[in-house]
């Protein structure tokens, strides 16, 4: 009997670290799985400017918990990436004023309000990670584009300038 145990010991601690290592790379399976739906979802957003059109390709918010989540928690933003929140807001009775916060959102945003005619109304530039501090439209919009923080300014992005993406993205 105590040789059996004596075996037993180490065959279970190998169990136990295998059982750990899969849940690992389990866990890591699945961020990448979600990282490649996100990429999936994408769909073009243009910003035309006096300087010209940039287009990015952004992840599509359209639902309540969509715009609830936003861009909370992430950390893989690419500089020609982001956010559109469209219909603004979801249940499609805008256009109506909007407040973002930056809560759970460790990096700095651009958020750009749009109108319902699509031009910007306001740009916040380089929103504060993890404030709680509300960021208003001051007027109505019909949607909102989050960036990453600074590229506006970058891309000579500017109140006025208009922006478009595929209306029938938003029906989903």
């Amino acid at each position: 009997m105590m040789r059996r145990r004596a075996w037993m010991a180490p065959a279970t601690a190998l169990v136990l670290a295998g059982v750990a290592l899969s849940g690992c790379s389990g866990a890591a399976t699945k961020d990448a799985e979600r990282a490649e739906t996100r990429k999936a979802k994408t769909i073009p957003v243009t910003v035309r400017t006096a300087q010209g059109s940039h287009v990015f390709q952004v992840e599509q918010a359209r639902t309540a918990a969509e715009q609830e989540q936003g861009l909370m928690y992430r950390t893989d933003l690419k500089p020609d990436g982001g956010m559109l929140f469209a219909p603004y807001p979801p249940d499609g009775t805008g256009p109506r004023p909007a407040s973002f916060w930056m809560k759970n959102t460790p990096t700095s945003l651009d958020i750009l309000f749009i109108r319902a005619d699509g031009t910007i109304a306001r740009i916040a530039e380089n929103t504060v990670p993890f404030s709680e501090a509300q960021v208003p439209s001051g007027e109505p919009i019909a949607a909102v584009l989050e960036l990453v923080g600074g590229r506006s300014a970058e891309l000579g992005i500017s109140e006025g300038d208009t922006v478009s993406w595929p209306r029938d993205a938003e029906r989903g």
